[in-house]
């Protein structure tokens, strides 16, 4: 039992590129089937911390994977949506996102040489879900917007009206917000 938790952090590792693979495709079959490994890996962020809170299993290796995890996924997700449309997600803003996360792991993994334990920020949880949803309802929409259904034509509206833009913008504030937020918290780390 106290290796699920780290178990699942690996599985969130190994779909990420898989998912990532799958939803480039042209073909809507691998399209959509990359939306339920996207969901099934988001699951196990979940899980895999709950299980460890729960039966109190928490490891060195699982505070270190499970944040990784989350940044391969999160990446894969991020990587995909200039591809569904650049202009309502430029590559500027997924890099700002990008730059973020490895400059916030790196950081981590700094502390951690120096036996430093980094406490999660509550931004950086609300972050992360505010990115998750994003990206599973963005995901969706480009399902839809590809697919011959009712619900394409209102997919398609959502990408031609901007909203998705103005969304991206946020997410891009908060995901900016909580890495400046790290390195002021974490200041003292850079002179020692």
């Amino acid at each position: 039992m106290k290796n699920i938790p780290n178990i699942l952090s690996t599985l969130r590792m190994i779909l990420a590129p898989i998912f990532l693979f799958m939803y480039i495709q042209d073909e809507l079959i691998w399209r959509s089937l990359s939306v339920a490994v996207f969901a099934v890996a988001a699951v196990t962020d979940f899980a895999d911390g709950k299980i460890a809170r729960y039966y109190e299993i928490e490891s060195d290796f699982g505070v270190f994977i499970d944040p990784l995890a989350d940044k391969f996924l999160t990446f894969a997700g991020f990587l995909c949506l200039p591809f569904l449309d650049v202009s309502q997600f430029p590559w500027w803003a997924i890099s700002v996102i990008l730059v973020r996360d490895i400059i916030v792991t790196g950081l981590r993994l700094y502390a951690g040489q120096k036996d430093i334990v980094m406490e999660t920020r509550f931004t950086a949880k609300a972050k992360t879900l505010v990115q998750m949803v994003f990206l599973y309802a963005v995901l969706l929409l480009g399902v839809f917007k590809q697919a011959d259904i009712d619900f394409a034509d209102q997919a398609s509206q959502f990408f031609n009206s901007g909203v998705l833009y103005y969304a991206m913008l946020f997410v891009t504030a908060l995901t900016a917000y909580s890495g400046i937020e790290y390195l002021w918290v974490n200041r003292k780390l850079f002179s020692r």
